[in-house]
């Protein structure tokens, strides 16, 4: 491992200025996914600035009845906290469904967004990957890639990103707040991840040495009555192949509202615009639910081994869209 600076900050301001105008230095929250890619060499950070004791570890109501979660909240608080799973249960089953309980404890909302994909060709450093050394090639296209990307990918890299709070979040139109040497300012989620494109490596659109401060939830009535499905290759921990977060508003047998968002398909947290806009004035039924799917995955590319994932996603938007109807139904 290439030594380091480490060096603890005691406010947003200082944390701000100790990174910098150093290329080389990384925030460390809870390091779950940050330390293992320095131990791997992927991560070879001159400098880490600890940001685990900054005040932003509360979640508290917003000006508008939403709510406002720090970027240091452990996973683990942000699934156990009472308004979260009472407004906004799809998100508390995203968190539980991501990870073990320890690296719960010890991952930070911040954080989570902020991981990288577990793409093996990105870990490995013996063979070529656009995301780590831009220009080199995507050795997962023609290598191993039944669980890679089947929307919104290019011929530059099909890798997926692993985060299920994510999903959850850009289901609930979350909003990343952040700082900078020039002040505060805020992304839609929807805009915070770039389309991978040409340009696989520049993965979001924070401004360079941004931090991280906090993410708002806009108040959504829909959420009450909301789920987060995830497939994975084994029971326990384990990376989705395939996600849904889901929350419906129904009256009179008809969708009034559908919130959507794909998890495991594309190198982003996946909404589901399309399928929205087909389920909302449809009747809660299972034809105007698959009707919604295939709309949205109309747009699917699958490569040789990973057209499957078309199928269950199919079938586990359905599933979770029923699910909901027959609860609004009792």
């Amino acid at each position: 491992m290439r030594e380091f600076d480490y060096q603890r900050a005691d406010d947003v301001s200082r944390a701000v200025a100790l990174l910098a105008g150093d290329p080389d230095a990384r925030f460390l929250g809870g390091g779950t996914n940050l330390v293992d890619l320095m131990k791997t060499g992927v991560e070879r950070p001159a400098r880490l600035v600890d940001v685990r004791e900054l005040p932003l570890n509360g979640i508290e109501e917003s000006a508008d009845g939403g709510l406002r979660i720090g970027a240091t909240v452990t996973n683990s608080d942000l699934a156990a906290h009472p308004e979260v799973r009472r407004r906004y249960p799809v998100l508390t089953q995203a968190v539980l469904a991501g990870a073990s309980g320890q690296l719960r404890n010890m991952a930070t909302v911040g954080g989570n967004l902020l991981q990288r994909t577990r793409c093996g060709y990105f870990t490995d450093l013996s063979r070529p990957c656009n995301k780590r050394a831009p220009g080199s090639g995507c050795s997962a296209i023609t290598g191993e890639h039944h669980n890679h990307a089947v929307l919104g990918a290019s011929d530059h890299c099909v890798a997926v990103h692993p985060s299920d709070m994510g999903v959850a979040l850009a289901a609930l139109d979350a909003v990343v707040e952040y700082e900078t040497l020039d002040g505060p300012g805020e992304l839609p989620l929807a805009d915070f991840y770039l389309p991978v494109a040409d340009t696989p490596h520049r993965e979001t659109a924070l401004p360079p040495g941004a931090l991280i401060t906090g993410v708002t939830l806009p108040p959504a009535p829909v959420a009450a009555r909301s789920r987060y499905r995830k497939v994975r290759e084994r029971a326990s921990y384990a990376f989705a192949i395939g996600s849904v977060a889901a929350a419906l508003d129904i009256e009179d047998g008809v969708v009034r509202e559908a919130r959507l968002a794909l998890g495991a398909v594309a190198s982003r947290p996946w909404r589901a615009r399309t399928a929205e806009a087909v389920l909302t004035g449809a009747p809660a039924d299972g034809a105007a639910f698959a009707a919604a799917a295939d709309a949205e995955l109309a747009a699917a590319r699958p490569l040789p081994d990973n057209g499957y994932k078309v199928t269950l996603m199919r079938n586990l938007v359905v599933a979770v869209l029923t699910e909901l109807a027959e609860e609004a139904a009792r």
